[in-house]
């Protein structure tokens, strides 16, 4: 059958978005990494798929898959283009969505061309990341082979960061380091990999190497992690710009458990149909 599908991103951060509340079709791993193929399919570096939730007090249900067909907890800037995608459909008009992701609910605001997503609080005890640890740290010791030992903050925004502090971001090893750390024995689950530089107390520039992707021109879940990890290690402050190759996000965080405020543009690039 053929399902209608639109192409959206974030910041070069791309994502097919398809409407599973008013269609209803069958996927499975293989379709999504064939369409996710630049060369011979759609390409995206995530495909998000909308359901209606599990729960009367959320509007809708969103299950992300890697380009590789995997399947993924979170994603920032997937949640911004959803939020935009669902109510472009008609799905809503409200300003104030609420989406369930596979563990944990995260709130969009819609005003403008900016969405501003509430991510809930970050994740830093190692067994829920997860991520295998004695205990609790701002920072952990990993040793990567053929690259030696490096301190490097390990939290999660519904999925699981590490990130590195790098001197600068263009000649940071993102390619050969990112997955190595990726697949490392001590990340069960994967891990994204950040590369941060710290350009003022208010401004990091920052790269993402993502799990099941690569590099990505932006990666929401990677801001907050990295501001995260910033501001726990003293670095940062409450509010931060975060430049990435494909441009600017903002990321508060009050601290402890406050939620983790993302904002930054989803842009609508085309709408198609594929054949499923």
């Amino acid at each position: 059958m053929l399902a209608r599908f639109t192409k959206m991103h974030g910041l070069g951060n791309d994502f097919v978005l398809l409407d599973l509340v008013s269609q209803n079709v069958r996927m499975d791993a293989e379709f999504i990494s064939r369409i996710a193929d630049r060369h011979t399919g759609i390409g995206f570096d995530q495909l998000l798929v909308a359901t209606p939730p599990t729960r009367p007090d959320l509007d809708f249900a969103c299950t992300i898959y890697n380009a590789d067909g995997s399947e993924a907890e979170q994603c920032g800037n997937g949640m911004r283009c959803f939020a935009r995608f669902v109510r472009d459909r008609g799905l809503t008009t409200a300003d104030v969505i609420h989406i369930e992701t596979s563990n944990r609910t995260v709130t969009c605001y819609v005003a403008g061309n900016d969405i501003v997503v509430d991510m809930a609080a970050p994740e830093l005890n190692p067994v829920d990341i997860p991520f295998t640890a004695d205990q609790q740290a701002v920072l952990y010791p990993l040793d990567v082979p053929d690259a030696g030992r490096h301190c490097i903050a390990i939290i999660s925004m519904g999925n699981p960061h590490a990130v590195l502090t790098v001197d600068n971001v263009d000649t940071a090893p993102v390619s050969e380091l990112g997955p190595v750390i990726e697949h490392h024995e001590r990340f069960p689950n994967r891990v994204n990999v950040g590369f941060m530089q710290i350009i003022t107390k208010d401004h990091i520039r920052l790269r993402v190497f993502e799990r099941g992707v690569g590099e990505t021109s932006a990666c929401g879940t990677g801001a907050c992690a990295a501001v995260v990890g910033g501001i726990l290690q003293g670095l940062l402050e409450q509010s931060v710009t975060v430049t990435l190759p494909g441009g600017d996000l903002t990321v508060k965080w009050q601290g402890g458990d406050s939620p983790v405020m993302l904002s930054g543009p989803a842009t609508r690039v085309y709408e198609g149909r594929v054949h499923i």
